[in-house]
């Protein structure tokens, strides 16, 4: 079946009562849209602005007969509250869950890494394949903060110097990790690649459960056994309580927001490195990296490697 979609652009005032008219017509419900405004870096957003209301009728044998009653139905409102004209497009009928993820193709990182979406193979043998579901959770592989740690991490599990177009040689210090804390672990992507690269555990841990089930499921689809990831809803705060198997790991991962890793560093962030480990840090814009530079300094971090994609910078400390 086609459709056809029907959308008015209102005030916040006007926005139910449209929504109401147009659900006497859709059998499958009414949508909103709007805009969000941001204070700041770690404010959640604000909705503001003109609301879009839009709904679908079949394309049936009704469909002109549905359009002149909903047509009137808006007229009669209108008459209350002047009303935009509405605007109708066809839409033809599709595999949504399908169409989706044809955007979605493998990504090559770093020397040794592909992200694969999870429903397709890696075209690339020589490298080891991270499968991800994009639409579980944060973390898909296709931001460049994800990237930039992907490749961080990479480099820690890399025997040998970096060159001097990667940046300063690593100190000898930074050794290779047998386990891993993933602070905010979104889809997993990272704790699961730390693991293919050879870390024998992982403890990943977020304040969000949905984040939790995404990287469950992710490691299954990677082959990762449940006793080698340890998954828990908890931050920086309940890892340093014991609520989990570990309290220190050789490295630390933090892909959040520079705020609230500088925060975190005040919440005992640092406190989770053992002795000779290292911390990676992502999620920073580029105006922002001193300032998370500067707090993990403060806690006895040094700097060892600073990547940088686009506007984001991600980070190695030990």
């Amino acid at each position: 079946m086609n459709w056809l979609e029907i959308s008015l652009t209102v005030s916040g005032e006007l926005a139910e009562a449209v929504a109401d008219v147009l659900a006497r017509f859709a059998p499958n419900g009414v949508t909103t849209e709007q805009a969000v405004r941001f204070k700041d870096a770690e404010d959640e957003g604000t909705p503001a602005g003109p609301i879009t209301v839009s709904a679908y009728l079949p394309a049936d044998e009704k469909l002109d007969e549905t359009r002149q009653k909903l047509e009137e139905s808006l007229y009669y409102l209108g008459m209350i509250q002047p009303l935009p004209a509405p605007t109708f497009t066809p839409v033809p009928d599709q595999d949504w869950m399908e169409a989706w993820k044809v955007n979605y193709r493998p990504i090559p990182v770093g020397k040794k890494l592909i992200i694969v979406p999870a429903w397709l193979e890696s075209p690339d043998e020589t490298r080891i394949p991270i499968k991800i579901d994009p639409g579980m959770a944060f973390g898909t592989g296709t931001h460049p903060t994800t990237q930039l740690c992907l490749e961080l991490i990479e480099s820690v599990f890399t025997d040998g110097p970096m060159t001097k177009d990667e940046g300063r040689k690593r100190s000898s210090s930074v050794v290779r990790p047998s386990s891993v804390i993933d602070i905010g672990c979104g889809s997993g992507i990272l704790s699961i690649a730390a693991l293919k690269l050879g870390a024998d555990f992982a403890l990943g841990v977020d304040i969000d459960e949905a984040a939790i089930k995404a990287s469950r499921g992710n490691a299954q689809a990677n082959g990762v056994p449940d006793e080698a990831f340890t998954l828990g809803v908890g931050s920086v705060a309940e890892v340093l309580a014991g609520r989990f198997t570990v309290q220190k790991a050789p490295l630390v991962l933090a892909n959040i927001l520079a705020p609230i890793i500088v925060r975190l560093f005040d919440g005992g962030l640092a406190d989770l490195v053992a002795s000779g480990g290292a911390l990676v840090l992502s999620g920073i814009l580029q105006e922002q990296a001193d300032s998370v530079i500067a707090a993990a300094r403060g806690k006895g971090l040094e700097l060892v490697e600073q990547k940088q994609m686009g506007d984001w910078v991600a980070l190695l400390v030990k």
